[in-house]
């Protein structure tokens, strides 16, 4: 097996708002996602904030690694606001990057100036991403046509099928062609695959806590926020406040923007 790389990645980043007065805003987005997809948020926010919304390690346009767990994805972000002059931002994140969030938060304090977590919690989840993977690396890229032969062929994965139509073209959006034509992933499908049971826990706090605001800002209708979570969430988090956003499932930010983003307006406010 190669040696697992610990080493920070230069991350692929999404930016808006370069040159607006308020604290800078990082974005963090979910498993199998990239930066684009705060691309609606991003924008509201960069009238009055500079916006960097970075693909993750093994995610996007970014740099693959063999070693993928929040202390390293947190590591590259902070890496991130290093190169970019930025001392303390206003640090964001749905799902994996809500995670990646909460931990960089925990490990320096210092650079986060609010804290804004969208349905998720520092508590291990069970399996649940297993059969996406397996449906998507099973997909026989060679003999895909187009992307509706794609969307057809997950639809029926041998493997388990992906039914919902939503979830399907946000797994699609990382098929890409190559120079030469052909179909690939740019996410890395088998590090991921090894990861998830890091990814559906949270690291041990060793007592670490952000004393700073943070929000956690859920769905009504999505589960990842349970009783079992607000116990964590008040140790790691002592000023923690839950906003709920009504008729939104997981993907809050995409289902309601104006909801999610009148949700966030008081971290925003915290933060300045």
């Amino acid at each position: 097996m190669p040696q697992a790389d610990t080493r920070t990645l230069g991350l692929h980043v999404h930016r808006q708002g370069s040159g607006a007065p308020g604290v800078p805003v990082v974005l963090l987005h979910g498993l199998f996602g990239n930066g684009g997809n705060w691309r609606p948020v991003a924008q509201a926010l960069s009238e009055r904030h500079p916006v960097l919304a970075p693909d993750l390690r093994n995610h996007g346009a970014s740099a693959h690694s063999m070693r993928m767990g929040y202390p390293e994805m947190a590591a590259d972000v902070l890496a991130l606001m290093d190169g970019e002059g930025i001392e303390r931002a206003l640090v964001i994140g749905h799902s994996m990057g809500g995670k990646t969030a909460m931990w960089l938060a925990l490990a320096a304090p210092e650079r986060v100036a609010a804290l804004g977590v969208v349905d998720i919690a520092p508590v291990r989840y069970p399996p649940r991403f297993e059969t996406l993977v397996a449906a998507l690396r099973s997909l026989p890229l060679q003999r895909v046509r187009d992307r509706a032969d794609a969307d057809a062929r997950l639809a029926h994965a041998a493997s388990g099928p992906v039914q919902d139509p939503r979830v399907r073209g946000f797994l699609l959006q990382n098929l890409r062609r190559d120079a030469a034509g052909d179909w690939g992933w740019r996410c890395n499908l088998a590090v991921i695959d090894d990861a998830l049971p890091r990814l559906l826990d949270f690291p041990v706090a060793d007592g670490r806590q952000f004393a700073g605001p943070a929000q956690v800002i859920y769905g009504t209708k999505s589960a990842y926020i349970g009783a079992n979570a607000l116990a964590p969430l008040r140790t790691l988090f002592p000023l923690v406040r839950l906003r709920a956003v009504a008729n939104a499932g997981h993907w809050v930010h995409a289902d309601d923007p104006p909801a999610f983003l009148a949700a966030i307006e008081s971290l925003l406010r915290s933060g300045v």
